[in-house]
């Protein structure tokens, strides 16, 4: 090889490594929550999720006793899914979804998890196996079905125990990382017991050592994250000041927060919010996708702060209609349901857009 084809080579695979590194990186970038808690009668012998409650207010008995969906046509939920009322547990599902995400230009999928053996659990092998073939990664999201520490330290080891030995099992710089939901509910007293390295139930540096971000909710929660021995902390809620995590003018707070306390931020996203068939009590909370623009405001404002990681809100919560996955028109009686215009993958491409565009920026 001549000095002129060995200079071209070196500066094809430099380029080529560059961009492989961008990529590889990306994976870790934008992670996306995602929920396996859907079933109909053909997989399951009967509807869940899509049959759901009409849930009451806390406080005014007006919308108490209201009764809950049918499924098939008429669910719980403001827009109504291009792949019907699927089931979680459906491997033929479970591919087009991972296939979604994939072309979404998301790399992580972030499954939500109630414990050992309910609904979901049955299923993770699944997710697992099929996410590595679209060469994509699994993260949890840990769920309140615990009592306290002692009870998630031992659904954490069967967790690890059963499923971290899996290659799409994410992990970053060797450890897995977890999204506690509500995480305020218990003391930071009592999570540091789980979290300090010299708690009396300790995590670290066990099998069960990892990346634990907790839910910052209310602006008080800076006490609750300077003592409780979280890794970090997310927003998760798509709706725009619906708390101060979640409104994007404090983010700026909180990256700083992070920064001075060695933590991990992960502003949440999300394309709109909509979840007044389930509470229909809660306009207030209601958010206009504004044919994309309100998802494309959040992100922007998310990458502003140049956290290491964006989260998104999410792929499939249809229930508060903050989903990416394809939409379509439909009617159930007198009540349309939402959609995304003409283009029911429209997301599923914004996504990919504001991914890209938010890994150039880092």
């Amino acid at each position: 090889m001549n000095f002129k084809s060995l200079l071209a080579f070196i500066l094809v695979t430099g380029v080529f490594l560059t961009n492989f590194a961008q990529n590889t990186k990306s994976r870790d970038n934008v992670q996306i929550f995602y929920y396996g808690w859907y079933g109909n009668p053909t997989i399951d012998g009967r509807y869940y999720h899509w049959n759901h409650d009409i849930l009451p207010h806390w406080s005014n008995p007006k919308w108490n006793n209201l009764g809950n969906y049918k499924g098939a046509d008429d669910i719980g939920a403001n827009f109504y899914p291009a792949l019907g009322n699927y089931s979680s547990n459906d491997p033929e599902i479970i591919k087009k979804h991972m296939k979604m995400i994939k072309e979404s230009g998301v790399g992580v999928v972030v499954l939500s998890w109630l414990g050992k053996d309910p609904f979901v659990d049955k299923s993770i092998i699944k997710y697992l196996d099929i996410a590595d073939q679209f060469d994509l990664k699994i993260a949890f999201h840990i769920e309140p079905f615990y009592k306290n520490i002692t009870e998630l330290r031992d659904q954490l080891s069967y967790l690890v125990k059963t499923y971290s030995h899996h290659h799409a099992f994410y992990k970053k710089d060797g450890k897995p990382l977890y999204y506690i939901y509500d995480s305020y509910k218990i003391s930071p007293s009592e999570w540091s017991k789980l979290l300090s390295e010299n708690g009396e139930k300790t995590v670290r540096n066990t099998e069960l050592d990892g990346l634990y971000i907790g839910l910052w909710v209310e602006k008080e929660h800076s006490y609750f994250f300077d003592k409780s021995g979280f890794d970090g902390f997310y927003t998760y809620f798509a709706s725009e000041g619906f708390v101060f995590g979640s409104t994007t003018s404090n983010w700026s707070y909180l990256s700083q927060y992070a920064k001075d306390h060695h933590l991990i931020f992960i502003p949440c996203v999300g394309p709109g919010y909509s979840d007044t068939r389930i509470r229909p009590w809660n306009e207030a909370n209601f958010k206009s996708r504004e044919n994309g623009k309100y998802y494309e405001k959040m992100f922007n404002a998310a990458a502003k702060v140049n956290p290491d990681f964006i989260g998104i809100t999410s792929f499939n919560e249809w229930h508060e209609g903050t989903q990416i996955e394809p939409a379509i028109p439909k009617k159930a009686g007198d009540f349309k349901y939402e959609d995304y215009g003409k283009d029911s993958w429209f997301y599923i491409k914004e996504t990919k857009r504001l991914k890209d565009q938010f890994l150039r920026s880092k």
